[in-house]
């Protein structure tokens, strides 16, 4: 992805199409794909110089800033051009729902990371003052206290493996990536660090 610091937007493809440019955004956390819009060079202008993603509404004949109204912002991470220079995929941290109809995305049934999406519910019970769920119960506990239960869900896991049906397993397997995020939040990590360092192993 592209630094949106030194992102040069004069070497995108404007004259193809008017002047705009599709624009597909996706959760820089979830990877779930958001909407589509459309920018100018104005608009991605903004965008790269505000932070807050920024589009050319062809309706209104208009610049508009998401959630200037709603307050649903998108908070830029990243932006790339494709490969014609026509089209850019931008990365962006959604501020509530991003759909007018107040869901996540605009594409009802877009996929996303559900490591990514449990990982945002425990840095929310993180914080949250009058949460007294489990998960604030393990963070008021201290890393101690949750590593031991990562050490724990991972035995189980392993046994369901060895001793168990594949139900068994997926379920054990599915308590040792609550309790490991849980670890991380704990230790000021996160699954979008875990997901970096399996990239560089892949040379991506």
């Amino acid at each position: 992805m592209a630094d949106p610091t030194t992102f040069d937007i004069d070497t995108l493809a404007w004259d193809k199409q008017g002047g705009l440019l599709p624009a597909i955004v996706q959760d820089a956390s979830s990877l779930r794909v958001l909407m589509l819009g459309y920018v100018s060079r104005e608009s991605l202008a903004l965008t790269l110089a505000s932070g807050r993603v920024t589009f050319f509404s062809r309706s209104r004949q208009a610049l508009w800033t998401k959630g200037d109204t709603s307050g649903n912002t998108l908070q830029l991470v990243s932006v790339e051009a494709d490969c014609d220079r026509d089209s850019v995929l931008v990365l962006a941290l959604p501020q509530g729902p991003t759909c007018h109809n107040g869901t996540a995305s605009c594409f009802a049934q877009a996929p996303a990371d559900a490591v990514a999406a449990l990982d945002a519910v425990v840095a929310q019970r993180q914080v949250a003052d009058s949460d007294a769920s489990y998960t604030r119960r393990l963070f008021d506990a201290g890393i101690a206290r949750i590593a031991q239960k990562v050490g724990e869900e991972g035995v189980e896991t392993a046994l369901a493996a060895v001793t168990a049906d594949d139900a068994s397993l997926r379920g054990e397997a599915a308590d040792l990536t609550y309790h490991l995020l849980v670890l991380l939040r704990a230790r000021g990590l996160d699954w979008n660090a875990v997901r970096a360092e399996l990239a560089r192993r892949a040379g991506a």
